[in-house]
């Protein structure tokens, strides 16, 4: 048996092809019995809706576009698990891209969703570069965009983000209420607002206790795994820090490798910005400021699905910032 339409269903029902469509949209004008007969009947026929005739008539492709830096980087996947879940309850599917911290492949990865017709975009900016001039046409052009995690300076977009400045923060002063003085910072390029955030809250932590700030603590590291070994073999010889921090998911499990190679020293403690879900096996400890990227997926998505589907009217842009958790273990 093929699949079953709604002409099939308006003529074992015996009422309009309009009528069927409009109820299975819920729509007002149709009253309630009604509703619930083409509705039972659909289902009991297991009717489902033809996605290509949908895009069509609607002008939707029912799918929206996500680029991230790098699917395999767990706070990222974490945060795509969220953005499918909303889209899906919403009957939408979701299209994923990667820009491997490439502006480059950013654009390309843009310009092909907006080729496909996805009827929005998610996007967390790559490390390269702050200018975000690229999509200025498609927001000129009112086409629908959430930032989250690696959100731009304007002020004229939807966000979603933590609160990076609260997390560093509390995480230096946790190395300061231990004692240490001497605590070294590595982080992400300065281009992006997550590291900009979290080396104010260091700095800020440092202050509140009248500790100085020793700029020589502090390294910026791509994301590549020989530039966090070169910082944490520097800076171990160079300034012997009591104390690290790794502002940014990617570089805390690099940086980690890299100590246990050139340090066998266990009393220095180790904090990272990291969703990692395996800190608490490793040893010496990998204390964590845990970002809740599952409901930044979420809210992202939702904003975005609001926007596409004009639940948003007379509404400014949206800057949504979420807290983290702290798992500091001994």
């Amino acid at each position: 048996m093929g699949s079953i339409t709604i002409k099939d269903i308006a003529k074992a029902l015996n009422i309009s092809i309009s009528t069927v469509s409009r109820a299975l949209r819920d729509s007002y004008d149709i009253n309630a019995q009604t509703k619930q007969m083409v509705v039972e009947y659909a289902e009991k026929m297991n009717y489902r809706p033809n996605p290509i005739a949908l895009s069509l008539k609607e002008n939707k492709s029912r799918s929206l576009g996500v680029i991230v830096p790098e699917i395999a980087n767990t706070f990222f996947s974490q945060a795509i698990n969220g953005i499918e879940e909303v889209a899906y309850e919403r009957g939408y599917h979701v299209v994923i891209f990667q820009s491997h911290e490439s502006q480059e492949r950013e654009i390309s990865n843009i310009q092909h969703l907006f080729a496909r017709k996805v009827d929005g975009l998610l996007i967390s900016l790559s490390g390269s570069n702050k200018d975000i001039s690229h999509l200025d046409e498609y927001r000129k052009n009112n086409f629908p965009i959430v930032y989250f995690d690696r959100v731009p300076e304007t002020p004229d977009a939807h966000k979603v983000v933590v609160d990076n400045f609260e997390g560093a923060f509390k995480a230096t002063e946790y190395l300061i209420q231990k004692g240490k003085k001497d605590i070294a910072l590595i982080i992400s390029p300065p281009t992006l607002s997550i590291t900009q955030e979290r080396t104010a809250g260091y700095k800020s932590a440092l202050e509140k206790y009248n500790i100085p700030v020793r700029e020589e603590l502090i390294r910026h590291c791509s994301f590549q795994k020989d530039e966090a070994e070169q910082a944490i073999k520097a800076l171990l010889e160079e300034q012997e820090p009591d104390a690290f921090f790794m502002g940014s998911d990617r570089l805390a499990l690099n940086c980690y490798e890299a100590f246990k190679k050139w340090s066998n020293r266990r009393d220095i403690p180790l904090v990272g910005f990291t969703n990692l879900g395996i800190a608490h096996l490793l040893e010496p400890h990998l204390n964590t400021i845990v970002q809740p990227a599952l409901d930044i997926g979420r809210k992202s998505a939702e904003i975005l699905l609001d926007v596409i589907e004009n639940k948003r009217r007379g509404k400014g842009f949206e800057k949504v910032t979420l807290g983290t958790e702290l798992n500091f273990r001994s």
